[in-house]
């Protein structure tokens, strides 16, 4: 018996509200701009056309500032982001973007659609909106 699986899209589970911040903040100034805890991750915009997104995640600032001592008010943004990030397309299949995060070894990236940050998406996201039918 075959069974159609309902597919769960990325934009069906993604959040749609996050913080986008420029990569010459310093760590401090980003934070308290930060009004979307909840994604526990920054958006650094590009700087020009040809340029990509980097990301920052809440995780990236303990571990490169806290952990080592250094003076939120001392590092920008840039020094310890991950550019280019790996990003998602918002019509992907949820378990394929699973098996991208376990490859990877990610947590949680942005949705792009047409160069654009749309959203962001996590593995909490995909088990606990994705899983389950309604």
């Amino acid at each position: 018996m075959n069974e159609k699986h309902r597919v769960v899209r990325v934009r069906d589970v993604m959040k749609h509200e996050f913080d986008v911040v420029d990569g010459m903040l310093t760590v401090q100034d980003a934070l308290r701009k930060m009004k979307h805890v909840e994604t526990k991750a920054l958006i650094v915009e590009r700087r020009h056309d040809d340029d990509e997104y980097g990301i920052v995640l809440l995780s990236d600032i303990a571990r490169q500032v806290l952990a080592k001592d250094r003076a939120p008010e001392r590092v920008n943004i840039y020094e310890i982001m991950t550019k280019p990030v790996i990003s998602v397309p918002p019509d992907m299949d949820i378990r394929y973007c699973a098996r991208l995060f376990e490859h990877f070894d990610l947590s949680r990236a942005p949705v792009v659609e047409h160069r654009d940050v749309i959203g962001i998406v996590s593995f909490t996201d995909m088990v606990l909106h994705g899983m389950f039918e309604e």
